[in-house]
């Protein structure tokens, strides 16, 4: 069974794993396999207020449903568009008087979507969520009793007036949501902002070092009419060149974890013994857990330096959660103080120090520093990531920015350039993140030859951007005659 001829797929026997997806064609890196939209989807809870529920896009001021007070919009032009979706929940929030959290909302978006078209609601959709796994056989005790919660939950949600369902049926979705619910992110990918259902993506097997990537295309909503919207929906897209006939796979996790911690996690989620290549041999754990070579420490050291790094942890999360950054950015520097004679710049704890500090410091606009953590996480991230992995492109692209306002232009606009090959690889031209790269790499392409040009009256420009200082006469006149060069 294939879906449209466009889409060079098909689904096969794939074992122990049951169904997965295998391609029909040769595909290179880049190539978009399929794309499908969403069958249903919803917000998260806590960001209800602060992303449209239509387009899934952060939003300073969104516009409220004025009848359930729960859904915010873009503008009264998406919320035209989310109608259809939203009607049946609006009314149920408004009958229940209270909100369900989002997994029972999900329910019953997939729900009433399937009582008005059926299981499949496109030719190109290739299987139904009645015929997903739930996994509810492989669940342990506290999983079952939080699922059975749910089932009631989702019984006083569900409108009376509607068709009863059996509990039965109710826990099969709610188990389906739990294993194979997709994380949806922001505009600029870089929060998880809701979970959505995609029937076809569900399809395809996990590997830890995967041929393909997803993404989320928020689409266009721009057009004043909302019949000119174009949908939300996500995209597999090809990270490497894959033979006709080769199973495609995605990774349902990050990757910079032990093998042993990865199939742990994998199993608790999502109830499979993971046996790819990667957790079977080993593949790249020697890296995470490395030391220095030049001068090897004693076992004592890599014990002392490794506790030392865990309680700092527990610590800094404190230190992040009241809000007290200094704290933060004190204990990370004595972390990285002890853990540079030790650890290797790939170890897992090093780079995990690195990533908090270059946040922070960037977050206290001490930009020089944060660049230095960014720069040597983004070392360590390529030594593991691989090559084609969107965590390392937006790593890359904000190790990029951070430099860049730390007056590194010339480090700037490499790792930018860098992370932009990355990403459209994973994210295609047109995925907004791409086009805001685009333009941050020809800024920065332009700020580089007026560096090169006149390093002094740059520096200035940079300042009185970043700060708010004013330019002195001179550098404003030196500042003239460098834009009408470059023109």
């Amino acid at each position: 069974m294939t879906l449209e001829k466009v889409d060079p797929v098909e689904v096969f026997d794939a074992g122990d794993k049951g169904r997965g997806l295998r391609t029909t064609k040769a595909l290179v890196i880049g190539d978009v396999v399929f794309t499908e939209a969403s069958f249903s989807a919803v917000v998260f809870d806590s960001l209800s207020m602060q992303v449209c529920h239509n387009c899934f896009r952060r939003h300073a001021s969104p516009h409220r449903c004025a009848q359930c007070k729960f859904a915010h919009y873009c503008d009264r032009t998406c919320q035209r568009a989310a109608w259809d979706e939203h009607k049946r929940e609006c009314a149920a929030i408004r009958t229940a008087g209270k909100t369900p959290k989002e997994n029972i909302r999900l329910a019953a978006r997939a729900m009433w979507r399937m009582l008005k078209y059926g299981g499949k609601v496109v030719d190109s959709q290739l299987t139904s969520l009645d015929l997903l796994q739930d996994h509810i056989s492989d669940m342990v005790d506290e999983d079952l009793k939080e699922l059975q919660d749910d089932v009631q939950r989702f019984l006083e949600y569900w409108p009376k007036t509607k068709r009863a369902l059996g509990t039965e049926y109710i826990s099969h979705l709610l188990g389906v949501i739990k294993v194979n619910g997709f994380t949806l992110s922001d505009q600029r990918g870089l929060q998880a902002v809701g979970v959505g259902l995609f029937p076809n993506l569900c399809l395809v097997n996990h590997d830890c070092w995967p041929n393909c990537t997803v993404i989320l295309n928020h689409g266009n909503q721009s057009a004043l009419d909302s019949a000119f919207h174009s949908q939300r929906r996500i995209e597999l897209r090809v990270l490497g060149t894959i033979p006709e006939g080769e199973e495609l796979t995605v990774s349902y996790i990050d990757f910079l974890k032990l093998s042993k911690d990865r199939q742990q996690l994998l199993k608790k989620q999502y109830y499979f013994d993971c046996k790819c290549e990667h957790c079977s041999k080993g593949i790249k754990d020697d890296l995470m857990m490395a030391t220095k070579t030049d001068e090897k420490p004693s076992a004592d050291q890599v014990k002392e330096v490794t506790e030392f790094g865990l309680k700092a942890f527990e610590k800094i999360e404190e230190a992040r959660i009241s809000g007290d950054f200094e704290e933060v950015v004190k204990l990370c520097r004595e972390c990285l103080q002890k853990q540079e004679a030790v650890l290797a710049d790939t170890h897992l704890h090093h780079l995990r120090v690195l990533s908090i500090a270059s946040e922070v410091l960037s977050f206290m606009r001490s930009f020089k520093e944060a660049a230095e953590c960014a720069s040597r996480m983004v070392v360590g991230y390529g030594k593991l990531y691989h090559p084609s992995n969107a965590q390392l492109g937006m790593a890359t692209m904000r190790a990029g920015v951070t430099n860049w306002h730390a007056g590194l232009i010339e480090v700037g606009h490499g790792l930018i350039c860098k992370a932009f090959a990355i990403l459209m690889v994973t994210h295609g031209p047109h995925h907004s993140i791409t086009k805001d790269l685009e333009v941050m790499r020809s800024q920065t392409e332009a700020e580089l030859q007026m560096f090169k040009q006149n390093e002094k009256a740059y520096q200035s420009v940079r300042e009185a951007a970043l700060f708010g200082k004013p330019l002195a006469e001179p550098i404003k006149e030196q500042v003239k005659e460098l834009v009408q060069g470059a023109k």
